[in-house]
């Protein structure tokens, strides 16, 4: 299993810009989608973003289209969610999460078996 590991949370003023980073140690990322989700207070957790390891079919939620782009970099295991026009309602913990057996493409949850332990990114408006 990959173990997965956020950094680049913190605080930021709306309107800002802010990267989120995500590291992969362990297990193969050859094949599988690679993603990000987020969960603010008192709400479930949202598909924000993912990028497959086939193909070029890069998801994204309709509240982050235009302001958030993903990518990654596969010699170094790092999935990046570069986070512009920052908004209050983008407060969340943002999680990565890879889906082994998704390589094409997903956005749902379910289909993503390794999580990391999240980081909290904080908008101040």
């Amino acid at each position: 299993q990959v173990h997965l590991v956020e950094s680049g949370g913190g605080l930021v003023q709306a309107g800002g810009s802010q990267r989120l980073s995500c590291a992969a140690s362990g297990g193969t990322l050859s094949g599988a989608t690679m993603g990000w989700f987020r969960q603010a207070p008192g709400k479930e957790r949202e598909f924000v973003a993912s990028v497959p390891s086939w193909g070029t079919s890069v998801y994204y939620a309709d509240s982050v289209k235009g302001r958030f782009t993903i990518s990654r970099d596969n010699a170094k295991r790092i999935v990046y969610l570069q986070m512009n026009s920052l908004k209050a309602e983008d407060t969340a913990v943002y999680y990565c999460a890879t889906a082994s057996a998704r390589p094409w493409g997903t956005t749902q949850s379910a289909d993503f078996d390794s999580w990391g332990q999240g980081t909290q990114v904080t908008v101040s408006s």
